[in-house]
């Protein structure tokens, strides 16, 4: 019989409970009792309460960075490179949308005033940001994205789109909340030059209906 994994086991029961309560009405006697571990065995994975809500948070995120950057080495356009790293990117933050959003608010200034923990969100942060930035460069030799902004700063502009999509626009339509958008958005903006824009459809690109794009100005002003 196989051998269960504790550390799996103690993060499952404990992204239940934090996604369900608040950060600081969580114990750790809570996650030990929740997961059937004794505490010892808790923290012979996990320092403390802080440090296991970061690894339940972040859980597979290195994974998620190995395949964005895998994405460099396969075949297709830069835009279906791009579109597939932000729908993998995208599926992340959806999967942690509860956790995430909890590390950024007042309970989660709690949790990254701790240095070592900030200082491991900004490296996994940066991570992300690299990985794409990998792709953009390839967007850049080819002439296809502005070569005046270093692509890592062309990187972390995206994926504030992308969180701003996955976090604050949750109740637009339907076909605004998808990764498309965000990738049309970010290689062509926001003018009304866009052929995108005036129901001429190029390439790679999205069509979104300017009715809309109204709906979700308004839901982004709150």
């Amino acid at each position: 019989m196989a051998r269960p994994d504790r550390r799996r086991q103690i993060m499952q029961a404990a992204e239940k409970l934090f996604t369900t309560r608040q950060f600081h009405e969580i114990t750790t006697d809570e996650v030990a009792r929740a997961a059937k571990v004794g505490k010892g065995t808790l923290y012979r994975y996990f320092r403390d309460k802080e440090d296991l809500f970061f690894q339940t948070a972040t859980s597979g995120f290195d994974e998620l960075c190995d395949l964005v950057q895998a994405r460099t080495a396969e075949g297709g356009s830069f835009s279906e490179q791009l579109l597939g790293a932000c729908t993998q990117i995208r599926g992340f933050f959806d999967s942690r949308r509860q956790l995430i959003r909890m590390m950024h608010t007042e309970d989660g200034r709690v949790l990254l005033a701790t240095g070592t923990i900030h200082e491991r969100w900004l490296a996994h942060r940066k991570k992300l940001r690299a990985a794409v930035g990998d792709i953009i460069r390839r967007g850049v030799s080819e002439g296809q994205v502005r070569d005046d902004i270093p692509a890592d700063i062309l990187a972390a502009f995206l994926l504030g789109l992308m969180r701003m999509q996955t976090m604050d626009l949750k109740d637009v339509p339907e076909k605004l909340s998808r990764p498309q958008v965000v990738v049309d958005f970010f290689l062509r903006g926001a003018s009304s030059r866009n052929p995108a824009s005036r129901g001429r459809k190029p390439a790679g690109t999205v069509r979104v209906d300017t009715r809309d794009l109204t709906v979700a100005a308004r839901f982004s002003k709150g």
